[in-house]
C-alpha cells in the first residue's frame, strides 16, 4: 500500500466518486478535475485532507493543490479511482462544457496564443539583448561613450544577426497565428502556414511602409484591382483570415466526397480564404486593430493616463483569475505594430512582481509552517518569473489580504510606470526579468516601479495580517498566528 493510498481514497470520496469525474489530469503542483457535477465536491472536507494545500476552480476545472508530490499522488489516485490517463488538451476540451459563452471565447483566444507564447518570450529577450548591445552607451576609452555595436565589428554583427530572429517572430507573426488557429480547429496546419505567408509575402508592400508610400501596388484583374498590402505584425487580420480558412475547410470536408477531398478541399479552401483575407478581412482587421491600439495608447498617454494605469494595475490579477488576461496579448502585439513598443506590457510585469512580493510576505509570516512553504516558496519564484497562477490560487486568494496588497502595490507601480512614459519593445519574460524588454531610456523608471511593486505589497501584507481581515483569514483556514 502506498503512502498516498488513504489520502487518495478520501479525495476520491470527497469529489463525488469515480462516476463524478469526467476528466482528471495534473500539472506541476495541482490535480485538475473536470467534474460531471461540481456541486458534489465537498470543498471544505477536501481542504482538510493532509496532503491537500488548497483548492480553486478556474476555466471549468476544479483544481486541488498537492505540491511537488503531485505526480506520484496522481498515479495512486487514478489507480484507485479507475480513471484513465488524460492529456491536458482533453481536459481543457471537457472543461469548456462547464463554461459560459464569454469564458469559452476567452478560452479559444488563449488556445490561439498559448502555443505562440514561447516564441514571443524568446523574441522579447532578443530585443532586450539588442537593447543592451545597440542602445546603451558605454565608456569604451576610444571615442568616449559608444554602444557595443558602435565599438566593435563583432557586436555590430551580433546586433544585426539577432534581428534575423526578432523579425521572424514579430514581423512574420501572422504565420504563427494562422498556423495556431488551424492547429486548434483540427484543420490542415500547412494550409494555415501558407495562408499566413500570403499575408506577409515579400511581394507585398510592407505594412510599415504603407503610411509613407507614394503609390500602393495592385493586382489588376481588369474588372477590379486589389491593393498589394502586407500585414506584417498584424494580429486581428491574421485571426480573421485563419478562422475563415478553418471553417471553409471544415465545411468543404462535409460536402466534397472523400475520394477526391485531398485535391479539392485544399484548393477550394485556400484560394477563397486568401482572396477574402486581402479584399475584405485584412483592411477591416487593420482598422479594428488600429482603433483598439489607439484607444489603449491614447488612454495611457492622456491627462488621465494615471487613472487608466491605476485601474489596470489593480484589476490585472483578477483578470488572470478569470482568464481574461489572455486578451492583453493581442493588444500588446497590436500596440507594438502601431507604435514600435507597448506601454501596457510593463504594467503586466509589475503586477506579476507585486503578487510575488505578497507571497514573500506570507512566507515571512508563516515561516514556521513547513507544509505551506512547499507551495509558497515555488509560487513566489514562479511569480517573479512571470507565472502568477500558483501564487494567486495557492496562497493569495486563500488568505485574500495578500491578494489585495498585491493589487494595491501593482496599481501604484503601474501609475509610476505610465506617468513616466515607460515603454517596452515587446512582450517578454514576465516579472523581474521583464526589465530586459524595456526600452533603454525607460529602464531607470521601470526599476523604480519594480522596487515599488516589491516593497509596497510586502509591507501592506504584513500590516493587513494584523488587522481583522488577516485574523479572519487565519480563522477561516483553521490556522493560528
Amino acid at each position: 500500500m502506498s503512502k498516498y493510498t488513504d489520502s487518495a481514497k478520501e479525495l476520491l470520496e470527497k469529489v463525488g466518486g469515480s462516476e463524478n469525474i469526467s476528466v482528471v489530469t495534473h500539472c506541476a503542483t495541482r490535480m485538475r478535475f473536470v467534474l460531471a457535477d461540481p456541486s458534489k465536491a465537498d470543498v471544505d472536507a477536501i481542504e482538510n485532507i493532509d496532503i491537500v494545500k488548497g483548492t480553486f476552480t478556474q476555466a471549468g476545472q476544479f483544481q486541488v493543490i498537492i505540491g511537488n508530490e503531485v505526480a506520484s499522488f496522481y498515479n495512486e489516485f487514478t489507480k484507485i479511482a479507475g480513471v484513465g490517463d488524460t492529456s491536458k488538451e482533453e481536459a481543457k476540451d471537457a472543461a469548456k462544457q462547464n463554461m459560459n459563452i464569454v469564458q469559452r471565447l476567452v478560452a479559444h483566444l488563449a488556445d490561439i496564443f498559448t502555443p505562440i507564447i514561447p516564441a514571443l518570450v524568446v523574441g522579447g529577450l532578443i530585443l532586450g539583448f539588442r537593447n543592451v548591445i545597440g542602445d546603451i552607451d558605454f565608456d569604451t576609452n576610444v571615442d568616449g561613450l559608444q554602444s557595443l555595436a558602435d565599438s566593435s565589428q563583432f557586436w555590430t554583427g551580433l546586433y544585426n544577426f539577432l534581428w534575423l530572429i526578432g523579425e521572424a517572430i514579430f514581423h512574420f507573426l501572422p504565420v504563427a497565428i494562422t498556423w495556431s488557429i488551424s492547429r486548434k480547429m483540427g484543420t490542415t496546419q500547412v494550409l494555415g502556414i501558407i495562408l499566413g505567408i500570403t499575408l506577409v509575402s515579400p511581394q507585398l508592400l510592407n505594412a510599415y511602409g504603407v503610411a509613407g508610400a507614394e503609390e500602393i501596388p495592385v493586382w489588376d484583374f481588369g474588372f477590379a484591382q486589389i491593393e498589394m498590402i502586407g500585414y506584417q505584425a498584424q494580429v486581428i487580420p491574421a485571426i480573421l483570415a485563419g478562422f475563415v480558412l478553418a471553417y471553409l475547410e471544415i465545411w468543404l470536408r462535409k460536402v466534397i466526397p472523400q475520394v477526391v477531398s485531398m485535391i479539392f478541399v485544399p484548393f477550394f479552401a485556400l484560394i477563397p480564404a486568401v482572396l477574402v483575407a486581402h479584399i475584405v478581412l485584412g483592411p477591416i482587421g487593420w482598422e479594428i486593430g488600429s482603433w483598439i491600439s489607439n484607444v489603449v495608447y491614447d488612454g495611457l498617454t492622456s491627462g488621465i493616463g494615471w487613472l487608466f494605469a491605476a485601474v489596470f494595475g489593480f484589476a490585472y490579477a483578477p483578470l488572470v483569475i478569470t482568464g481574461l488576461h489572455h486578451m492583453t496579448n493581442a493588444i500588446d502585439l497590436q500596440l507594438m505594430s502601431e507604435f514600435d513598443g507597448t506601454n501596457l506590457w510593463p504594467m503586466i510585469a509589475l503586477s506579476n512582481i507585486a503578487q510575488g512580493s505578497a507571497v514573500v510576505a506570507m512566507i515571512y509570516l508563516n515561516r514556521k509552517d513547513k507544509k505551506e512553504q512547499q507551495v509558497s516558496v515555488p509560487a513566489a519564484i514562479s511569480c517573479y518569473l512571470g507565472v502568477t497562477e500558483p501564487a494567486l490560487f495557492g496562497i493569495n486568494l486563500r488568505y485574500l489580504f495578500p491578494f489585495i496588497a498585491g493589487m494595491t502595490g501593482s496599481a501604484i507601480a503601474a501609475v509610476v510606470s505610465v506617468s513616466s512614459g515607460v515603454m517596452a519593445n515587446s512582450i517578454g519574460v514576465g516579472g523581474i526579468p521583464g526589465i530586459l524588454s524595456i526600452q533603454v531610456p525607460h529602464m531607470l523608471m521601470f526599476t523604480v516601479a519594480m522596487l515599488i511593486a516589491i516593497v509596497v505589497p510586502f509591507i501592506l501584507t504584513v500590516i493587513l495580517s494584523r488587522t481583522k481581515m488577516g485574523k479572519d483569514a487565519y480563522e477561516r483556514l483553521g490556522k493560528t498566528r
